[in-house]
């Protein structure tokens, strides 16, 4: 159905809106996997997360700078492993994922924005029926880290790869700089994590 109406949408718009129609299609195209698989409230297991894993040494060291937000060691750990999995099929550092999630709603679950945007990340429920299925919570774990890292993912790609201008896309701040460098100081001064050489 996604495939449906990307296609007749193309034949309907002028010619010179083709490579913005190709952005659209790819990110139709990655959203398929919501009606392929089930996402819901429950986290990623060790062994999926451990699939993408390159460094044993990340969700320890990640665990203990979450601390503050979440003192449950299970919940903390089921959160970071479900961020680094969600983040990494997406194609996006998950540091850079947990620095917008404390921006965004300080790593609250149930958090709702004065505009109605819900959840770890913030998403609006418009994309619900632009991206995903009725049946979707946004207040769902899973289902929100995916939306949440897919549209990350469509922005930077709609801007050729500039951080900046994504992240004002994702937070409707475009053009302006105070959203993208709050994520940026996270980045830096929180979520900074380089792999243990040897």
């Amino acid at each position: 159905m996604y495939q449906l109406t990307a296609i007749l949408i193309l034949l309907l718009l002028p010619v010179s809106t083709h490579a913005n129609i190709q952005r659209y299609e790819h990110l139709i195209i990655s959203t398929q996997i919501f009606t392929q698989t089930t996402i819901n409230d429950s986290a990623v297991s060790y062994q999926e997360y451990a699939k993408l894993a390159t460094d044993k040494a990340w969700l320890s060291v990640m665990s203990e700078r979450l601390k503050r937000f979440k003192p449950d060691q299970n919940e903390r750990e089921s959160f970071l492993r479900t961020v680094y999995y969600e983040a990494t099929r997406a194609g996006l550092d998950p540091q850079l994922v947990l620095s917008v999630i404390q921006v965004e709603s300080g790593f609250r679950k149930y958090a709702i924005s004065h505009a109605g945007a819900r959840g770890y990340m913030q998403i609006m429920p418009f994309w619900i029926e632009t991206i995903g299925d009725e049946t979707h919570n946004l207040f769902h774990l899973r289902v929100n880290l995916r939306y949440g890292c897919m549209i990350l993912r469509h922005y930077l790609n709609k801007e050729n790869g500039d951080y900046s201008r994504a992240l004002g896309r994702y937070n409707g701040s475009l053009g302006q700089a105070t959203y993208p460098q709050l994520v940026f100081n996270l980045l830096q001064n929180t979520w900074h994590y380089s792999q243990p050489a040897g």
